[in-house]
């Protein structure tokens, strides 16, 4: 009886034990999938609460009687002609709003604002809502020519613009809570990078610095012949990172690793057959398979695929360098150039003033620069050094810390006082806004070279010549002076090839913020 009595006691702990780790077991960490599905709900409700609101505010003007009050509401009461009957008016004034969201949302998906595959990540998120919204906004204009008192018009001037900021806004917004949470370890896609030696170090590299935290490497597995060297080069990006050699258990480490997807760093030893097999592999633990594209400095947007038959064809549009995509380039130059020259007049005078006091010699420093197609240029800066700057250039080659044609130094003693502080926060380039009054620059671009750094260009280095340089670039958000010549040339060739207006905004938006906290300045 006994030992009945103390089997059912030890029994009964057990029970009470297991229910204790189930109950209190640590939840697991929410995958990639997970995170994104999350994130796409969150965008999807904000979007249909900005577009809603939007939408509803040409009636609320109306119905407020600010239309009578100013030019605005006269022009309003005009575009919505003379008023139907009051039961007709109501049943238009509800059914029009809803109409125009639903059309709008169907836009912005349509338009793929809400990809899982590009959200949160580059230009092409902000590039989809602003096509959908102007696509829309073209057909609302078109209706409301055609058609007679429709009442369309006050969306177009009204509902349109407004909706447009705040879905950017609101974008933008979830795009910082997603970084902080990705800086808190959270919503991270973690990734087993799978590939030779020849390619998986700078995989790696690119992942764990220039994704924004998008990605988390957690392994590498080296396909082939182990290669020291490139085993080095991947502990110098994280020592930590396992490194598994040969694929044949990569199924069995990326779930010990719990990775989310498998990055294909390049062409394996099998070649296609491998990379079919690693996803029907993959395709038991759930985990995504990522392939690098050989083609490294083509933006997506010259990127499609077309399949013909089973066979994945990859068009590739080339690249242009005129037309009315640069029309509006230059538009945008002239119109922003002649606006900072403007409002920056009083700071042009501070900042002259504090040059002209602190050492002797000019306000500005004029120098010799090559422009588009070779051409050069006198380039304007705010003088931040001593006056024999370029005469002094000989003395220090010998102290030159930068790889390449271009001279760096990092405490050059030929800087000024005030030149210190005003190449910290970019201040000294704010001239270069009258090179692009004038034509020889734009406001982004690649980095106006020197003549002697021309002169030394090998290869296809001298594409960077193929469009105007820029008072900023992606060298000026990406480091600037911390950049080696080698990066800093892959990103004006990619900028030459892959440039949008979009983009562009997004560059200077950056620079912003750059000049806020700024890195990389000397």
């Amino acid at each position: 009886m006994s030992q009945i009595s103390e089997h059912l006691t030890n029994s009964a702990v057990e029970g009470l034990g297991a229910l204790r780790r189930t109950r209190f077991r640590a939840p697991e960490k929410p995958s990639a999938v997970h995170w994104r599905k999350l994130y796409r709900r969150k965008l999807l409700v904000t979007d249909a609460v900005l577009v809603l609101v939007a939408v509803a505010i040409p009636g609320l003007v109306a119905v407020s009687g600010i239309q009578q009050a100013g030019p605005v509401g006269s022009y309003l009461s005009r575009a919505n002609g003379s008023a139907p009957a009051p039961e007709v008016a109501t049943v238009r004034d509800v059914l029009m709003p809803i109409g125009i969201a639903i059309c709008w949302l169907i836009f912005l998906h349509l338009f793929q604002s809400r990809s899982a595959g590009r959200i949160a990540i580059g230009a092409f998120e902000y590039k989809a809502v602003v096509d959908a919204t102007c696509a829309l906004t073209g057909f609302i204009a078109l209706v409301a020519v055609l058609g007679t008192n429709t009442g369309m018009r006050s969306f177009v001037v009204l509902a349109m613009p407004t909706g447009l900021l705040a879905l950017l806004v609101g974008r933008w917004g979830w795009r910082r809570w997603l970084q902080g949470q990705r800086a808190l370890g959270r919503a991270l896609s973690d990734v087993l990078v799978y590939g030779q030696a020849k390619d998986a170090p700078y995989v790696v590299r690119q992942l764990s610095k220039k994704t924004g935290a998008a990605y988390r490497v957690v392994g590498v597995v080296l396909d082939g012949e182990p290669d020291a060297d490139a085993e080095n080069l991947i502990k110098a990006v994280d020592p930590r990172l396992p490194m598994i050699r040969g694929g044949t258990t990569i199924e069995r480490e990326a779930s010990r690793l719990g990775a989310d997807a498998v990055v294909v760093a390049g062409a394996l030893l099998g070649g296609r057959r491998a990379i079919q097999d690693l996803g029907w592999r993959l395709e038991r633990t759930r985990t995504e398979v990522i392939l690098v594209s050989s083609l490294t400095n083509v933006a997506g947007p010259r990127i499609s695929m077309r399949p013909v038959e089973g066979l994945p064809l990859m068009h590739v549009e080339l690249p242009t360098f005129t037309g009315i995509r640069h029309v509006i380039k230059r538009a945008m130059d002239i119109v922003l150039s002649f606006t900072a020259l403007v409002v920056l007049a009083p700071l042009f005078l501070v900042i002259s003033l504090i040059v002209a006091r602190d050492s002797k010699g000019g306000v500005f420093f004029k120098q010799e620069r090559t422009g588009r197609r070779g051409q050069p240029f006198v380039m304007y800066k705010f003088r931040s050094m001593v006056e024999s700057a370029e005469k002094d250039l000989d003395d220090l080659a010998s102290l030159n810390e930068g790889a390449g044609p271009l001279f760096k130094l990092k405490n050059d003693p030929r800087v000024t006082r005030s030149g210190a502080w005003l190449r910290k926060f970019s201040l000294d380039e704010l001239p270069q806004f009258y090179n692009v009054l004038k034509g020889d620059m734009s406001v982004v671009g690649p980095r106006p070279p020197l003549p002697a750094e021309v002169a030394a260009y090998e290869g296809h280095t001298h594409r960077r010549l193929y469009i105007k340089p820029g008072v900023t670039g992606l060298w000026q958000v990406n480091g600037r002076s911390d950049l080696d010549w080698e990066e800093s040339v892959r990103l004006d060739l990619y900028y030459v090839e892959n440039w949008s207006v979009t983009g562009d905004l997004m560059i200077m938006w950056r620079t912003f913020k750059v000049m806020i906290a700024p890195t990389g300045a000397y």
